[in-house]
Parts: C-alpha cells; structure tokens; sequence
C-alpha cells in the first residue's frame, strides 16, 4: 500500500466543521494543497476545526503549518459520526517570527475517521493554518 497525504481533498478529506470563516480565507484552505492559501481565525480562542476523511485511515505522521499557534491540541474520532473524540497530542508551539511554523508529529494509534484540531492559545489576536499533512494509508471504507 502506498503512503499518501490523507487531508487533501482531493482524497477525499472534508473540513465538517470550523468556529471562525473568513470569505478570503475559508477552512477548506487547510486541504486544498495550495501553499499559497490558508484558514485564519476570527480573533477568540480556543479556535477548531474538524477533518473528515470519509473512511477508517492509519495516520503515521502529521505536519502542521501554521502561524502564531501556540498551543495546539489534536483529537482523533474512529467513530462514523464526529463524535467520542480522545486527545491524541497536546503541544506549545514555537513562535517562528516572520517564518510559517512548521510542527512534525509522529502519531502513534493513528486509527481514525476524523480529526479535531483546537487552537487553545495564539501569540497574537489571530492565528492562521496554511496546512494540514497526514502521511499514512487508507485502511477501508466507512459502511
């Protein structure tokens, strides 16, 4: 089985939730696989947003880019629904000024059918996510 990025959408990985959209800079941003374009928050905090992949996947490694993120929170669901989530790492990020943060994250039970990513704290009144990365495989579809 390949390795592939399982939060693009065009594998099939859907933004089902987000607290904050700005026209400009929608959620579906985080998947669209374009470096040039990016979700921002709306300013309070905690900010979220769910991934929905559309099938059971393992995920072996994420990578966040972000900016002004400090404290970062990831969940994983392996229900149908976006539901019953467990905390799967909980992190502080450095402040890279100028520069997008770039988090690398070895997952371990990476079983899941969804994500969720809380932004708890910002360094600043905003925060922005350029791009969500899972390496790993699809193990089977969600009946």
């Amino acid at each position: 089985m390949r390795k592939v990025d399982l939060c693009l959408s065009s594998e099939g990985a859907e933004v089902i939730l987000a607290t904050s959209s700005d026209e400009k800079h929608p959620p579906e941003n985080i998947i669209d696989g374009n470096p040039e374009t990016f979700w921002t928050t709306t300013g309070m905090f905690p900010q979220e947003f769910i991934i929905c992949f559309h099938k059971h996947v393992r995920i072996e490694r994420l990578i966040i880019r972000s900016y002004f993120v400090r404290t970062l929170r990831i969940e994983k669901s392996t229900s149908q629904e976006s539901g019953d989530f467990e905390q799967l790492i909980e992190r502080e990020l450095v402040h890279t000024e100028g520069q997008l943060q770039n988090e690398e994250i070895v997952v371990r039970d990476g079983s899941a059918t969804h994500l969720r990513f809380i932004i708890k704290s910002a360094f600043d009144h905003f925060a922005s996510v350029h791009s969500i990365s899972a390496e790993g495989i699809a193990v089977s579809k969600i009946s």
